[in-house]
């Protein structure tokens, strides 16, 4: 048992040791590990993030990818150099876009008139005003058919066509039909949309109308959404129900049970019968992180537990990435660690309050394998 133990820490220390986070200190980047130590010395004139274990950085004008220990994994070749995702990447040489692999091999794609970045086996081409698909093995399974598509969130992206907006899936299924003037994203297996005037959700591909209604924002982590009626704000079910009436001036989502709402000028919690847990008190209030804290502001921001006690005091500022590309980029915990600001200067602190490393940077990123 003892072994076993030992050999899951292990584990879980060389996935960590996997995660590192770009950081600029003295005009150079870098990238420190979650020990708060540098594992690639600041040496970058310009660096992006890692993906897929290898990151973008620039030497003499030129781009290449490095790999966790600062090695030149392909050579600095290229103008431009974006993100790798399912094992391909975009870049750009001689006033020419095209896809990578890993070894820094051009790949032959479908014609497209522009270039896109995959996301989760599936990228767009593009040819004249119509768009469609193709997968990792770069064949086309959807023709250019939508004026526009959205990016894919859970397997499923936001289509339209003639000012009309459905839903498909990642084979190109019609999963909504392309008839609403405004849509949100799927959640199993229902949206909010818009007909005519009417706001309402479609449920197994049936319309229903939630009457009084003019604004719904979608299902994020739990079966329930906030909705506006008469300038209030309330949370709906996935049937469309009220759960909890519209009473509140602001709302955002519901997460590990709890959602911030407002009432005047303050922020506080309610739990999922719409009963307080968090008074509210501060003057503006984020969503909890899965890692269970939640961003809350006095003067500056600081962290409350699901409690609502507050472990971290409201001395920071935060924020997503200066190059937020990232679905994931998360205001507040993600997997233990807050990128916060202080005195224009970046770092990551821990639960306890304590700062990673005890280092400030110039500007620091996401952690990222």
């Amino acid at each position: 048992m003892k072994k076993a133990v030992f050999f899951l820490v292990l584990m879980m220390q060389f996935a960590n040791a996997q995660e590192l986070a770009l950081v600029r200190q003295e005009g150079k980047f870098g990238y420190i590990s979650k020990t708060g130590e540098f594992a690639i010395q600041p040496k970058f004139k310009v660096a992006k993030n890692f993906s897929e274990g290898l990151a973008a950085a620039e030497d003499n004008k030129k781009w290449g990818f490095i790999n966790t220990k600062g090695e030149w994994v392909i050579q600095p070749t290229f103008d431009d150099a974006k993100y790798f995702n399912n094992g391909y990447c975009v870049v750009a040489k001689d006033k020419k876009w095209f896809y990578i692999n890993k070894k820094g091999e051009e790949q032959k794609s479908p014609t497209s008139d522009k270039v896109y970045d995959f996301e989760d086996g599936i990228a767009f081409i593009k040819q004249g005003d119509k768009t469609g698909l193709i997968n990792a093995k770069m064949a086309v399974i959807l023709e250019p058919k939508y004026d526009v598509i959205k990016s894919f969130q859970n397997g499923f992206a936001r289509v339209r066509n003639n000012d009309r907006w459905g839903i498909i899936d990642k084979t190109g299924k019609v999963v909504v039909e392309v008839i609403y003037d405004e849509i949100g994203d799927y959640y199993k297996n229902t949206t909010w949309a818009k007909n005519g005037t009417s706001f309402g959700l479609v449920i197994a591909g049936k319309f229903k109308v939630i009457d009084g209604v003019d604004k719904i924002w979608d299902f994020l982590a739990q079966d329930l959404t906030y909705a506006k009626k008469n300038e209030k704000i309330g949370f709906i079910d996935l049937k469309g129900n009220w759960v909890i009436e519209p009473k509140f001036d602001k709302a955002r989502a519901f997460v590990k049970n709890l959602a911030p709402v407002q009432i005047g000028k303050k922020w506080g919690y309610i739990n999922t019968k719409g009963a307080f847990v968090v008074e509210p008190v501060y003057n503006d209030a984020e969503i909890f992180s899965i890692d269970g804290f939640a961003p809350v502001k006095d003067k500056e921001w600081g962290f409350i537990n699901e409690t609502g006690k507050l472990v971290v005091p409201c001395q920071y500022g935060i924020t997503v990435g200066l190059f937020a590309v990232f679905k994931d980029d998360e205001k507040g915990f993600v997997n233990g660690l807050a990128r916060v600001i202080s005195k224009k200067k970046f770092g990551f602190i821990k639960p306890d309050g304590s700062v990673l490393g005890n280092k400030w940077f110039d500007s620091a990123e996401p952690f990222k394998k």
